[in-house]
């Protein structure tokens, strides 16, 4: 019987659709369930390689996709909450975690598919409980899971007996060493081409079971997945900082090494795992199906990730100065935008918000250099064209910063998010606003000195002590904010308000005394307006200061 090819491959789509929307469900259902969870593990990890192992594992089983947990590692190695030996064995514990996914679509419940959507879509839209709804959307993806599985499954049994596709097969049939490169590079391609090296897995598993290709052919595309998942997590890193790029590259060598082992012990490596495994794989059901081959494939898959693993994990430092030697460290170069990984779209509002608090850190850091090159500019008496330079490029930074921020976050609130994460979000935009806005006033603090300069005016001796009082004064409640920001288990609302108070006094002290110098006559009307400038445009930091103070306390713990 001739095959409808249009038919077969709208409902591949359909089938692929479904367990698409369901991988990422289940995803997003563990990681809302899981969420706080995943950000305590990731803060413990030490430097012991086998912690960081155990973590990759345990996260990977809790989202379901080691695409998210790389991606999630390199963007947590670029925010700097982990170095490149830490990442390293958080992704070779997520090469072991994603095998999970294998065994879950090895077991037989297809057919009840639909029964599981079922039962998850009850709770899921029905019920007020917030736990009960993440269960119920739980239900739901795998339902969907199982049922997209059974829908291309159904697609590709046609495949089995066309003579057409039988011949074109016979190329990637892993039975001579040149077709075995041939199905581990079209298992490689197709992963690419998907983004998910779970989905190719379930694709990899339906065309097996149907009895459209042999276990050795499914052994040789798994291999080609491993290969293939590492570009999620190279596209991640484009853009990001050096130690995120090695991080990226680290797993991609770990994989294509691990690979290419296999492929010179292919033969033993499946007669290994056939001999672990119950059953013949290529075992034919009365209904054409090959009832053992699914389990064998989740087989192949985790024996390879852990034998990996094991092998490579002694060698772990090594790994890293290779890839230390392949992306050296470039000259510093200050950041003018957002280092952030993956699409705040897709990505867990956990993770979203930890990136970009870590981004706010930055943007602070950056402001607090710039507010020490306007003092140093502004103090001294001799005119230092580099530093003005610097603090307006940093004000064009911090501006760059504060937008992206803004347009970063109101991206991650199209997603479901916790009360908790609302009021953070929230914060994090009042933050930025406020460190972009001092940048603003530093800037105003440089033009105004620059007046002084171009008419040759100099601070009278009285004028320049108080300035500098003031400015330091500044600095140290800024210093104290930003120390606060890095570490908001540490904010304290009534100490900095005292601050803030005395800061004002020290304002009005420091108007009062200018008035009555004015008075006296002691004073240019030029250097009356500049120097009556410079301490509203200090007061105004001040008020911005204390707005961040105000808001990093919904980030206290």
């Amino acid at each position: 019987m001739e095959i409808n090819w249009f038919d077969t491959i709208l409902t591949f789509l359909g089938g692929l659709g479904f367990f698409f929307f369901g991988m990422k469900q289940l995803s997003d259902s563990l990681q809302a369930m899981s969420g706080n969870l995943i950000k305590k593990v990731l803060a413990s990890i030490t430097t012991n390689r086998i912690l960081g192992v155990s973590v990759g594992v345990l996260i990977t089983c809790l989202v379901q996709s080691s695409s998210v947990v790389t991606v999630m590692t390199v963007s947590f190695v670029n925010a700097g909450f982990m170095n490149l030996n830490q990442a390293i064995a958080v992704i070779f514990g997520a090469n072991i975690g994603t095998t999970i996914t294998g065994w879950i679509i090895a077991i037989k419940i297809g057919k009840y598919g639909v029964h599981l959507i079922g039962l998850g879509a009850i709770p899921m839209m029905f019920f007020k409980n917030v736990k009960l709804k993440r269960l119920g959307t739980l239900f739901f993806a795998l339902g969907l899971i199982f049922f997209g599985l059974e829908t291309m499954s159904g697609a590709f049994k046609p495949l089995r007996t066309d003579p057409t596709f039988l011949k074109y097969l016979t190329y990637f049939s892993a039975d001579t060493f040149p077709s075995l490169i041939a199905t581990v590079g079209m298992g490689c391609l197709l992963t690419i081409l998907v983004q998910s090296s779970s989905a190719m897995l379930g694709i990899t598993i339906a065309l097996a079971a149907t009895g459209t290709i042999t276990f050795q052919t499914a052994a040789a595309l798994v291999l080609g997945e491993n290969i293939g998942t590492t570009i999620t997590a190279i596209l991640a890193a484009v853009g990001t900082n050096t130690n995120a790029r090695r991080a990226a590259y680290a797993h991609a060598i770990f994989n294509v090494s691990a690979v290419c082992t296999i492929i010179i012990l292919f033969r033993p490596y499946i007669s290994l795992v056939d001999h672990l495994v119950v059953g013949d794989p290529d075992f034919l059901g009365v209904d054409g199906s090959k009832p053992n081959i699914a389990t064998h494939i989740a087989a192949v898959h985790s024996v390879f990730n852990v034998s990996a693993t094991l092998l490579f994990l002694p060698f772990l430092q090594y790994l890293s100065k290779l890839v230390t030697h392949l992306v050296p460290q470039p000259p510093y170069e200050e950041q003018d935008k957002l280092m952030l990984v993956g699409n705040p779209s897709t990505l867990s509002p956990v993770i979203a918000v930890e990136q970009c608090y870590a981004e706010l850190i930055r943007m602070g850091e950056i402001t607090g250099r710039m507010i020490s090159y306007t003092e140093e500019y502004v103090i001294k008496d001799v005119r230092n064209v580099d530093l003005h330079d610097k603090v307006h490029k940093y004000e064009d930074i911090t501006d760059n910063i504060q937008k992206e921020i803004l347009l970063y976050l109101i991206k991650v609130m199209e997603k479901k998010l916790s009360t908790q994460q609302t009021l953070q979000i929230n914060a994090m935009i009042s933050i930025s606003d406020d460190m972009e806005s001092i940048g603003d006033y530093c800037q105003n603090l440089v033009r105004f000195r620059k007046r002084l300069f171009d008419d040759n005016h100099a601070l009278k001796k009285e004028t320049e002590e108080e300035l500098t009082v003031f400015f330091k004064l500044v600095r140290e409640a800024y210093d104290t904010i930003l120390g606060e920001v890095k570490n908001p288990s540490t904010v304290d609302l009534e100490r900095f308000d005292k601050i803030i108070a005395y800061l004002k006094e020290k304002a009005e002290e420091i108007k009062i005394s200018h008035l009555d110098r004015v008075k006296s006559g002691d004073y240019s009307p030029l250097t009356n307006l500049t120097f009556t400038d410079m301490i509203v445009a200090l007061r105004k930091i001040n008020g911005h200061i204390a707005g961040i103070n105000k808001a990093i306390d919904s980030f206290k713990q």
